[in-house]
């Protein structure tokens, strides 16, 4: 009788995943019609009626949504379902707050040409959806756009300052800021240097109290981010800039490492770079000194300044709001649509309105986060958390510039306030984590890494608990326990 062949063992089937469309459909519908209500609210208390062109503002954001999801449904059927919708949300609220600003400064219209930047910003995400097939391709240029992304930087030294700043490139009646496209280019830049280079940087050397301090010769890449940063700072008086880079770094450093001494040598270095700074650069003491007194002015006898009406904007507001249109945040003046323009919507919203507005910006955050713990790869772990940590620190700057938790950087916060060049990158931004939840929630086994990475050298073991940190239970690419691997069902 001959011997029976061996049977090879059967092939366990992938869970069925739910992609979410229809969720995402859903929610996409109720945030253009929650901004084509806030639309017609202005006018209605402004006017008396709802505005005839309620309907064209709601179908023509409606169709740019709607080609949006259709777009993630085609090329990211497995992206996390709240992305596109709360991004679409911000924007109209946006758009709904700037045309109420320029209903009290008549002679200054910036919603239609916030409406074209967001229309760019949509055509743009569409086009990372449909063109970017794998995010891991952007790891092999990592270096060419972060050079190239320096280098643009670079021109706004040499031109003349702009409200106190040398951040803008002008070309006729456009204008944008080299660094809101360096925030993702370095993004990338980060996430695939300490893809490769994490091992080493987790080494610690001597242990001082209770932080595990990374070795001497492992900070030259921090050291020379910081040169880069305060360089920044110096020759463009960009206070944000150097608070976002930096701290871009830094957390990306003890999210790759696990070392929590990045932190304190971070801090440390951040504050050697602003106190000189904060101390001789006038555009910069001047809202450091506001920042300290916010009724600095009102005492001195020259009125109230802009913080001062940002936080009485704030009181008015009250827990309800006056009603959008009713509020007097316009008072601020100069920048009220763009670095002011949270104080309009705490005013006009409330506390409860702008509570909502943060735990929408929050729950972004969280899902990139959770994206960056279910990918599989360093390169994409570190990629999706680097930019929610983007979303979040701008969020901070921003927020507690204008409460006065911290000085003001002259940041717009994301979606929501004027700009072309923070809008754009933003949608490009959210882009970015729909590709990488897609393939984090997308079944079967991960595709093979298209960059494998390489430690600068073995680690041997040492003597003394100092020497390789304490042993924490994580294997180099970090967590690896059975919630990473499952597949996601959210």
């Amino acid at each position: 009788m001959a011997a029976t062949a061996a049977q090879a063992p059967p092939v366990p089937d992938v869970p069925k995943v739910p992609t979410r469309r229809w969720v995402e459909l859903a929610l996409v519908v109720l945030a253009v019609a929650i901004a084509a209500y806030g639309y017609a609210d202005v006018g209605y208390n402004l006017d008396g009626k709802v505005p005839g062109d309620t309907l064209t503002y709601g179908l023509s954001l409606g169709a740019l949504a709607l080609i949006a999801h259709l777009c993630v449904r085609l090329r990211a059927a497995y992206a996390d379902p709240l992305l596109l919708p709360i991004a679409v949300l911000l924007n109209g609220m946006g758009l709904v707050l700037i045309y109420r600003l320029d209903r009290a400064t008549p002679g200054n219209s910036s919603a239609p040409s916030q409406l074209m930047w967001s229309t760019i910003g949509v055509l743009l995400f569409i086009g990372v959806v449909l063109l970017l097939r794998d995010y891991r391709v952007l790891q092999r240029y990592a270096y060419v756009l972060a050079f190239a992304t320096l280098l643009l930087m670079i021109v706004p030294i040499f031109l003349p300052a702009v409200y106190g700043a040398k951040i803008w490139i002008k070309l006729g009646p456009l204008s944008f800021q080299p660094g809101e496209i360096a925030k993702i280019t370095l993004a990338i830049f980060f996430s695939a240097y300490l893809a490769v280079h994490r091992d080493a940087l987790a080494l610690t050397g001597r242990k001082v109290w209770k932080l595990e301090l990374p070795r001497g010769r492992n900070l030259g890449p921090i050291v020379m981010i910081w040169l880069a940063s305060a360089a920044i700072l110096f020759l463009e008086q960009d206070l944000g800039m150097l608070l976002l880079f930096f701290g871009l770094f830094v957390v990306m450093l003890y999210v790759a490492t696990g070392r929590i001494g990045w932190i304190a040598v971070g801090l440390l270095l951040v504050g050697v770079a602003v106190v000189p700074v904060a101390l001789w650069e006038p555009h910069v003491h001047v809202r450091f000194a506001d920042w300290l007194d916010p009724m600095r002015t009102i005492n001195e006898g020259k009125g109230p300044s802009q913080l001062a009406q940002s936080l009485f904007s704030f009181a008015a507001g009250g827990l309800l709001g006056t009603g959008l249109g009713l509020g007097h945040s316009y008072l601020i003046g100069f920048a009220m649509k763009s670095d002011w323009i949270l104080a309009t919507f705490g005013e006009e919203l409330g506390l409860v309105g702008l509570a909502a507005l943060l735990l929408v910006y929050a729950i972004v955050v969280i899902r990139g986060y959770r994206t960056g713990r279910l990918l599989r790869d360093p390169f994409g772990r570190l990629l999706s958390i680097g930019l929610a940590t983007l979303l979040a620190l701008q969020i901070f700057v921003v927020a507690g510039g204008v409460t006065d938790l911290i000085p003001l950087t002259g940041m717009t916060m994301p979606f929501l306030a004027q700009g072309g060049s923070s809008l754009v990158t933003n949608w490009i931004l959210i882009a970015l984590l729909v590709k990488l939840s897609d393939a984090a929630r997308r079944p079967g086994p991960p595709a093979p890494l298209l960059v494998e990475p390489q430690p600068d050298r073995p680690r041997r073991p040492q003597a003394g608990p100092d020497a390789d940190g304490p042993d924490d239970g994580r294997d180099a690419d970090g967590p690896d326990d059975e919630e990473t691997q499952a597949v996601p069902q959210v």
